[in-house]
C-alpha cells in the first residue's frame, strides 16, 4: 500500500508540474467581484490589489484613504470599480505598468493655459542606485509614465505642474516644474510602515497588529550577514526569549533552541521547526551525556540552504503555535522559503568564505616535565610543547547561485548551494549540497494557485567529534607528559612484520580514559555519515469567492543515511578486537503530512472576520538496520568479513507514529481597533493507543486593542498596542508506554520481559500558558519597545516508581508534577537615516525562572495503592559518578539544581585538615549540598547596522549572567599537572591553606581525579560577554558596471572577542543539544571557534 502511494504521489507531483508549466502562459482580463458595505476606503482598495495583483500608489495628501464607501459588483471590469469608488470625488485614477495610480483632478482651463515642456529626470535611492519602475505621474491627470532600466524617465508636461513621484516601500514625492531641465530626485525608505504582516501558524500571513502573542521576524539578510553551516547560529542573540546554544561538533553541527525555558522533565524540550507551514522532521545526533557519550552530529534543520531562506518567524510561547499540535508545545521556528519574484528576473551569485582557529581552550602549561607514565609533576624542562599546534585552521566555504523571475501568472524560484566545511580537527569534515525548485501559477482568472516546490539534499560528514572518552583525540593530546617528544606520537603507525599491517603507535596506555594516539583516532578510526534527503512539497489555492478560499497541502520528506565506523587493527580493545571493527547502520526516515484549510476573509459593517478551520495528518516513521562486530581479516570494513562466532551486536530498531487533527481559529476585529482571536484543536495521537483517552483537545483565546488608534495618546507615541493570550497545548506521552514489548539486548542476543508495568489510564501532558504584552512605537516610527510577560505550568509529568517484583515488572508509570516557567521578553530598536546615514538598532533582553512546583508526592502507586512519597528526584551527574556535581529536582527548585557531596576533609575548628606529611583528604557526604543552578539569570543581545553611501556595519554583541559551568577538564588537567594553574601554584612554592602552604601536587591530586575534578572545586560562572558578529559590507556603484549587476564585498567574523568569561570553556557551547540537564559541561569538549572571512555576492 505505501509504495502505491509513493507511486501516486510521484505521479501527483509530475501532473501538477506540467499544469504549471502550461499555467504560466494563460491569463484573462481582470475582473473584480466585490460586496462591501460601509468600510473605509483603504480596505476596498486592499481588496482591489488583491484580486488584481497589483499596485496601488497614491499621495495621502489627495486621496482620503478613511472615507466610508460601499460597493457590490460581480465580475466587473477594473476601470467600472474605480469609476464607482470615486464617483463624485476629485479623484482621478490611471494605469501605469502594474499600478493603479491614484491623483487629485485638475482644472481642465488652468491646464490649456500651461506652456508644454517635456519633463525628464533621474530616480535614485539614497544610496545613489537607480530605481526601476518607479511611478511618475502628472497630478490630476491620467498622464503617467515610469522610469527605465537607469532610473530616467521622460513626461511631456506643462510649466507649474506637479509631477507624483511614488514607488512602494519608499516615501512619495511631489515636484512642481518650473523648466525644461531635467531633475535629480531622490526618495527615501518610507519609516510609516503601516500594516506589517508577518507568518503565523499553518503560514498564514496575518497583519501584526491582530496579534495577541509575541511573535518575532527575522529577515533573510540577517542569516546571511555572516553565513553558518547551520543558520540557526545565526541567530543567537537577536531574539529575545530564545536559547540558542551552537554543538560542539563544529561546522555542520546540531543546535539547541529552547524557548522560554524547559517545561518537560522527561522529553526534548527543543522548538519545533516549521517550513513554510509544514512541520519537519528534525532528526540527527545530538551528543551524549557524560564521559562514555556518543559523539554528537548534525540534525536535519541544518540541511537547508540560507539563501532560500525569505524570513523567520520565532513564535517562542504556545499561544503563537496552538494550530502546530502537540509538537508546538515548546515554541516554533517558522521559516519561509523563497518564492520567484513578479514582473521581476534576478540571477544572484553569492560566496561566503570562513576560516576558524581553535579559540576558547584550557590554560596549559609546558615548563615542567615528565614525572612518571603520564604525569608532569617533573622539574623544570626545555622542552616545549604546545596542544594549541594539533589544531588546523578550518574552513566553511558556501557557494550559491539563485534564479528567480516571473510575472503576474506564473513565478518561477531555482537555486544550487554548496558547503564544504574543514575542522580544526585533521580529518574532520561536513560538506551538503542544496538543489531547491519552486514554482507558483495563478490560472482559471486567478481562481486557482498552485505551488510546487522540491529540494534535494546530499550531506556526509567524517569524524565529527563534541566531548567525552571515546573517539575523542583531546584526551591524550592535552595530558601527553610535558617532557616527551611529541612528534614521535606524530608518527602515530609503525609496521608490524609479524602481523602484517600498520600498527598504533602510544607507548602510555589507556590511563582508564581511553587513551589512544590522537593522529590515529582521527585517521584509522574513521566515522563517516552519509545522507540523501528529499523533499517535495504541493499546494493548491482555490479562490472560491472574495471572501472564501480553500488550500490543500502535502509535504514529503525522505531521508536515507548510511553510518559506519571502521576501526583499524590495533585499535584499543575497549572498541574491537586485535584485528579491528565495523559498524554499519542503514537509516531510513519517512515524513508525509498533508492538510486541508478553508479560508474566510469577511467584513460585516465595523467587523472585520478571518477564520480558518481545517484538518491533517502527519506520519512519520524511522527504520533502521545496525550491525557491528570485530573483523576476521584486519582492516576489511565489510559486513560479511564480521566474526559472527563472537563479539558482534544486531541491533535493528524503528517505529511509526501518526497524528490525525482537525483544527479551527478565527479572528474577529472591530474597526481594525480591537481584536478577538480563539483557535482549537483535537489530535488523534498513534502513541495514545491502547489507553482509555483516545484523542485530546485544546483551546487558545487572545485579545488584542490598538490604543493609539482608540484614544488620543501623546504626538511622541504614534503606535501603541496591548495584547494577552490564554492557551492550553496537549503532547503525548513516550510511544510503547501503554503496551511495552519484550526487550532485546544486543550484547547477549536474548530478549526479556518487560520491565515496566503497562498502563492504559494515560493522559497527554499539558502546558497551560498565558502572557500579556505591549508593543510601543515612537517619534515617527524610529523607537519600537516590544515588552512581554508569561508564566506557563506543565503538567502530567511522566514519572517511574518501583514496585514489587511479584507483580512481575519492576517500575510503573505515574502521571503527576508541575514545571512553572514565568519571564520576561524585552526587545527595544532603533531606526533613523539623515544626511546618507544610517543606524539601526535592535536591543533583546530574556529572563526566564524555572521552578518545579510537585514532583510526584501524594500521588497514587498505580499497582500497590500506595501514595507515594517522592521528595527529591535525581536526574543525573555531569561527569563522574560521585565526583562531578549532580543534578537533583526538589519542589520548589529548578529542573537544573545542581548538588555536590564532597569537600576537604575539615578539622574540629572548620578548618582544611593538613597532616604531618603535607597531605590533604576528602569528605564525603550522604546529605548533598545545593551550590546553583545551571540556567542563566538572563541573557543580553545587541544588533546594530551602521550605513553610509553603499557600506554597511554590522555588530551584534551577546551576553549571557548567571548561572554555573562544570569543567571535569580542568580537574583532571590539574591531576596530571598539565595545567597552567597546577605550574603557577608550584612557581609559587605550593598552595595556602590555613597558615601555610601545601604542596601543589598533594593538593591538585585531593581535588582532582583522573576522571573530573570533584565538584565544589572545579564549579565556574557561566556569565560571559561576547563579539558575536561583525560584518563590513560595501555595495559597489552599479554604474560602475553600467548598471548590469549589484557587487557586494564584505569581510565578517564570528565569536571574534569574549569579552569576559571566567570558565575555562565556552559556556554556551553545548556537548548534547537535546539533553535536559547535561549543558555547560566540560568534558575534553571540542574548543569554541573563532571565525573569519569574506563575502562576494553579485546579482544581475
Amino acid at each position: 500500500m505505501k509504495e502505491i502511494i509513493k507511486h501516486k504521489f510521484s505521479y501527483l507531483l509530475f501532473f501538477l508540474l506540467l499544469v504549471s508549466c502550461f499555467a504560466s502562459a494563460y491569463g484573462q482580463e481582470r475582473t473584480i467581484t466585490l460586496n462591501l458595505s460601509k468600510v473605509p476606503l483603504n480596505t476596498a482598495l486592499k481588496e482591489v490589489e488583491r484580486q488584481t495583483s497589483m499596485s496601488v500608489v497614491y499621495n495621502t495628501n489627495d486621496v482620503d484613504i478613511n472615507r466610508i464607501v460601499s460597493i457590490k459588483v460581480t465580475k466587473e471590469s477594473l476601470n467600472n470599480v474605480m469609476n464607482q469608488l470615486f464617483r463624485g470625488v476629485n479623484v482621478s485614477f490611471s494605469i501605469v505598468d502594474n499600478h493603479i495610480v491614484l491623483s487629485a483632478k485638475s482644472n481642465k482651463e488652468d491646464q490649456q493655459k500651461k506652456t508644454p515642456i517635456m519633463a525628464s529626470g533621474t530616480v535614485t535611492d539614497s544610496k545613489g542606485e537607480p530605481l526601476i519602475g518607479v511611478s511618475i505621474l502628472v497630478k490630476g491627470t491620467s498622464n503617467g509614465t515610469i522610469t527605465d532600466m537607469d532610473g530616467n524617465f521622460k513626461i511631456q508636461a506643462a510649466k507649474g505642474d506637479v509631477l507624483e513621484v511614488s514607488y512602494i516601500g519608499y516615501a512619495s514625492q511631489a515636484i512642481t516644474l518650473a523648466n525644461a531641465q531635467p531633475l535629480k530626485v531622490t526618495l527615501g525608505e518610507d519609516t510609516q510602515v503601516l500594516d506589517e504582516v508577518v507568518v503565523t501558524a499553518l503560514g498564514i500571513k496575518r497583519a501584526t497588529k491582530a496579534l495577541s502573542y509575541n511573535v518575532q521576524e527575522v529577515k533573510g539578510d540577517e542569516l546571511t550577514a555572516v553565513k553558518d553551516a547551520n543558520f540557526m547560529n545565526s541567530l543567537s542573540g537577536k531574539v529575545a526569549g530564545v536559547q540558542i546554544n551552537s554543538g560542539a561538533t563544529g561546522a555542520g553541527g546540531a543546535t539547541r533552541v529552547v524557548m522560554r525555558g524547559m517545561k518537560s522533565l522527561t522529553k526534548d524540550n527543543n522548538a519545533l521547526y516549521v517550513i513554510d507551514g509544514v512541520p519537519i522532521f528534525n532528526t540527527g545526533k545530538s551528543g551524549g551525556e557524560g564521559l562514555f557519550g556518543e559523539m554528537g552530529g548534525s540534525d536535519a534543520v541544518a540541511d537547508l540552504n540560507p539563501d532560500d531562506i525569505a524570513s523567520i518567524s520565532m513564535m517562542t510561547g504556545p499561544s503563537a503555535a496552538a494550530l502546530y499540535g502537540s509538537a508546538a508545545a515548546n515554541g516554533v521556528v517558522l521559516i519561509t522559503t523563497k518564492k520567484g519574484q513578479t514582473e521581476k528576473t534576478t540571477i544572484t551569485v553569492s560566496n561566503s568564505t570562513t576560516f576558524s582557529k581553535a579559540y576558547i581552550m584550557p590554560d596549559m602549561q609546558n615548563r615542567y616535565g615528565t614525572s612518571s607514565g603520564l604525569f608532569s609533576w617533573g622539574e623544570l624542562t626545555n622542552r616545549r610543547y604546545n596542544p594549541s599546534d594539533f589544531f588546523e585552521t578550518g574552513s566553511n566555504v558556501i557557494n550559491s547561485v539563485a534564479l528567480s523571475t516571473g510575472n503576474t501568472k506564473n513565478q518561477t524560484y531555482l537555486s544550487a548551494s554548496t558547503t564544504n566545511s574543514g575542522g580544526i580537527l585533521p580529518n574532520n569534515s561536513y560538506n551538503r549540497y542544496n538543489f531547491t525548485a519552486r514554482n507558483t501559477t495563478h490560472f482559471l482568472n486567478d481562481k486557482l494557485t498552485l505551488d510546487i516546490g522540491a529540494q534535494y539534499i546530499v550531506q556526509n560528514n567524517k569524524n565529527m567529534v563534541s566531548q567525552g572518552q571515546y573517539y575523542n583525540p583531546l584526551p591524550s593530546l592535552y595530558l601527553f607528559p610535558r617532557g616527551d617528544n611529541f612528534d614521535e606520537i606524530r608518527l602515530y603507525e609503525r609496521y608490524n612484520t609479524n602481523y602484517g599491517y600498520m600498527e598504533q603507535y602510544w607507548p602510555y596506555g589507556d590511563a582508564s580514559l581511553s587513551l589512544q594516539n590522537p593522529y590515529w583516532i582521527q585517521n584509522r578510526i574513521n566515522r563517516t555519515s552519509n545522507k540523501k534527503r528529499y523533499m517535495m512539497n504541493a499546494s493548491l489555492k482555490w479562490q472560491a469567492t472574495d471572501w472564501l478560499n480553500v488550500v490543500g497541502r502535502v509535504n514529503l520528506d525522505n531521508s536515507d543515511y548510511r553510518n559506519k565506523n571502521e576501526k583499524s587493527a590495533s585499535t584499543l580493545t575497549t572498541f574491537c578486537g586485535v584485528s579491528g571493527g565495523f559498524e554499519d547502520a542503514m537509516r531510513q526516515e519517512r515524513s508525509l503530512y498533508a492538510d486541508f484549510l478553508a479560508n474566510i476573509d469577511k467584513t460585516f459593517g465595523d467587523f472585520h472576520l478571518t477564520a480558518n478551520v481545517g484538518a491533517s495528518i502527519y506520519h512519520t516513521s524511522m527504520d533502521q538496520l545496525y550491525i557491528a562486530g570485530d573483523l576476521v581479516i584486519p582492516n576489511f570494513f565489510q559486513i560479511n568479513n564480521i566474526n559472527f562466532s563472537a563479539n558482534y551486536k544486531p541491533d535493528p530498531t524503528g517505529y511509526e507514529d501518526e497524528i490525525q487533527s482537525i483544527f479551527a481559529s478565527a479572528e474577529l476585529s472591530w474597526k481594525n481597533q480591537l481584536y478577538l482571536t480563539v483557535t482549537g484543536r483535537n489530535d488523534w495521537d498513534s502513541k495514545l493507543a491502547f489507553s482509555k483517552q483516545k484523542s485530546f483537545f485544546y483551546p487558545s483565546v487572545g485579545l488584542s486593542a490598538l490604543l493609539s488608534e482608540m484614544v488620543k495618546l501623546p504626538e511622541v507615541i504614534s503606535y501603541a498596542k496591548i495584547r494577552g493570550s490564554y492557551t492550553v497545548v496537549a503532547s503525548s506521552f513516550d510511544r510503547f508506554l501503554t503496551n511495552p514489548g519484550y526487550e532485546y539486548n544486543s550484547q547477549t542476543h536474548n530478549w526479556a520481559n518487560p520491565t515496566v508495568y503497562p498502563m492504559d489510564n494515560m493522559k497527554p501532558e499539558k502546558t497551560k500558558s498565558w502572557e500579556v504584552g505591549l508593543n510601543l512605537k515612537f517619534w515617527g516610527n524610529r523607537f519600537n519597545l516590544d515588552a512581554t510577560y508569561y508564566r506557563s505550568n506543565t503538567l502530567n509529568q511522566t514519572f517511574k516508581v518501583d514496585i514489587p517484583s511479584s507483580s512481575g515488572y519492576k517500575q510503573a508509570i505515574v502521571q503527576a508534577g508541575n514545571v512553572q516557567n514565568q519571564g520576561i521578553e524585552l526587545a527595544l530598536g532603533f531606526s533613523d537615516k539623515w544626511a546618507g546615514f544610517g543606524w539601526s538598532s535592535n536591543a533583546t533582553f530574556t529572563l526566564n525562572r524555572n521552578k518545579v512546583k510537585r514532583l510526584a508526592s501524594g500521588s497514587v502507586n498505580p499497582v500497590t495503592g500506595e501514595a507515594i512519597q517522592m521528595d527529591e528526584m535525581n536526574v543525573g551527574w555531569l561527569g563522574k559518578e560521585n565526583v562531578a556535581p549532580r543534578v537533583i529536582l526538589t519542589e520548589g527548585g529548578s529542573m537544573t539544581d545542581i548538588y555536590v557531596y564532597n569537600q576537604l576533609t575539615k578539622d574540629n575548628n572548620g578548618n582544611i585538615k593538613v597532616d604531618q606529611n603535607g597531605n590533604l583528604g576528602i569528605t564525603s557526604s550522604n546529605t548533598p549540598v545545593k551550590v546553583g543552578n545551571l540556567d542563566a539569570d538572563f541573557n543580553l543581545g545587541w544588533t546594530n547596522h551602521f550605513t553610509y553611501k553603499g557600506i554597511d556595519l554590522g555588530v551584534v554583541l551577546s551576553a549571557r549572567v548567571g548561572g554555573l559551568a562544570y569543567s571535569a577538564t580542568q580537574g583532571i588537567l590539574d591531576y596530571y599537572g598539565v595545567s597552567e594553574t597546577s605550574a603557577t601554584a608550584r612557581d609559587n612554592g605550593g598552595i595556602p591553606i590555613n597558615n601555610g602552604k601545601v604542596n601543589a601536587q598533594k593538593y591538585y591530586q585531593t581535588i582532582g581525579t583522573g576522571e573530573g575534578g570533584y565538584g565544589r572545586y572545579y564549579l565556574y560562572s557561566a556569565t560571559n560577554v561576547r563579539l558575536q558578529e561583525l560584518s563590513l559590507n560595501y555595495t559597489l556603484p552599479k554604474r560602475w558596471f553600467k548598471n548590469v549587476a549589484n557587487v557586494t564585498l564584505g569581510v565578517v567574523g564570528r565569536n571574534l572577542w569574549m569579552i569576559y568569561c571566567k570558565a575555562p570553556f565556552d559556556p554556551e557551547l553545548s556537548a548534547s543539544t537535546s539533553s535536559n540537564y547535561y549543558m555547560n559541561v566540560d568534558y575534553f569538549m571540542q574548543p569554541s571557534l573563532r571565525n573569519f572571512g569574506f563575502n562576494v555576492k553579485v546579482q544581475f
